[in-house]
């Protein structure tokens, strides 16, 4: 089973879990803070990915470490944990990611992401959230950003689609267009 897979399947039970047993926005706030504070310590970062050092002496640094983390939930102690136990501290960082994917699926939030030649004004990203809202009939986070190879239009993804409606994009379609043509 790849990285990702097993992190998936962490992230649905303890979504799973969460949802029983906790507050499911807390568990992803604590679970964003141990990256946080495992990714500004190079040192803790190392020894829960490295394959050399015994899954014991994880669990032991996972013990001491819990109580200076204060406040978290006892299901997020719980998973940290289980993942010493199974030396799976790797899959912190994924399983981060994949439950806020699915803690957003669950609040019915989408991510966009927009694509410029230029910068736009508030109200025209306000108007193209309102847009993609309607569209998707989800609530919308706008991440914005700008890329001046695109010549001029807007390139937007949401999930694993894409809507180009960039220059850039056009003259390459009437490009393809053109030459199967001739």
């Amino acid at each position: 089973m790849t990285n990702r897979a097993a992190a998936i399947r962490y992230a649905r039970a303890l979504l799973e879990v969460s949802q029983k047993d906790a507050d499911p926005e807390q568990v992803g706030q604590d679970l964003s803070g141990v990256v946080t504070v495992v990714t500004s310590h190079p040192k803790l970062g190392h020894i829960f990915v490295s394959p050399g050092i015994p899954a014991a002496r994880k669990k032991a640094l996972v013990n001491e470490l819990l109580p200076s983390l204060g406040g978290l939930s006892p299901v997020t102690k719980r998973l940290l944990v289980l993942l010493s136990e199974r030396d799976r501290l790797s899959l912190l960082r994924e399983i981060c990611e994949v439950y806020q994917d699915k803690l957003m699926e669950l609040r019915n939030i989408v991510r966009a992401r927009i694509t410029t030649a230029s910068e736009l004004e508030l109200d025209s990203v306000a108007s193209i959230k309102t847009a993609l809202e309607a569209a998707t009939g989800k609530q919308v986070e706008v991440e914005v950003s700008v890329d001046t190879t695109l010549l001029g239009g807007i390139v937007t993804q949401i999930g694993s689609t894409v809507y180009d409606g960039s220059v850039a994009g056009h003259l390459g379609r009437l490009r393809q267009r053109l030459s199967t043509e001739t």
